[in-house]
């Protein structure tokens, strides 16, 4: 279904873009990841609950994994991912005072979710494999990776953790970019999943 509107160009229209599972997957990721973000900051000696957040964060990943090849369209890898031409191409007109209307991510947010969805991969299976020596926070799988490779974990994780700190903050001010510079509201659709785009 699409409708016509009055306020933009004639050549977009408002379609429905992101589906509920994936705008579903999108807030629950958001939340976790930094509310697990704080308890590894900020959080009681016991991380405890730091694990089990990072249990789920692990199954929410490997949905999207599987929801990027089998999931609708603009949700799938192949719609989003393009090559160095296409990134070139869309950063000529980036800048342009004017809502790009990108029918789902354009090239550069593709590679922005791959490098989270990396990132947070990473995260993850460093948590598992990480032995601090405290006896209390030892990842599942430290004992079968060897010592040496556990006890080197931690730090490898408190890399990914302000890796994902830098991607989170980039993520705000691209979206505050959006809606600024470019006149064009990226929250909304995550929310409502209807999108305004450039008719094809």
């Amino acid at each position: 279904m699409t409708t016509a509107r009055t306020d933009a160009p004639a050549k977009t229209e408002r379609v429905r873009i992101w589906d509920p599972l994936l705008r579903g997957f999108h807030w629950l990721l958001a939340t976790l990841v930094i509310a697990n973000w704080l308890l590894g900051k900020l959080g009681p000696n016991d991380m405890s609950l730091h694990f089990y957040l990072g249990y789920t964060i692990a199954g929410l990943l490997v949905f999207r994994v599987i929801w990027g090849f089998v999931g609708p369209e603009p949700a799938r890898f192949s719609s989003f991912l393009r090559g160095p031409g296409a990134i070139r191409d869309y950063l000529g007109h980036m800048f342009r005072r004017e809502p790009s209307n990108w029918p789902g991510h354009n090239p550069l947010g593709g590679l922005s979710v791959i490098a989270m969805l990396v990132v947070l991969i990473y995260q993850v299976v460093t948590g598992l494999i990480s032995d601090p020596e405290d006896f209390v926070n030892v990842g599942p799988l430290a004992g079968a990776v060897g010592s040496d490779i556990a006890t080197e974990a931690p730090g490898w994780h408190e890399l990914g953790a302000n890796l994902i700190l830098i991607l989170v903050l980039l993520h705000v001010a691209i979206i505050l970019f959006y809606r600024v510079w470019k006149n064009e509201d990226l929250v909304r659709p995550m929310i409502t999943g209807w999108k305004w785009v450039r008719r094809r």
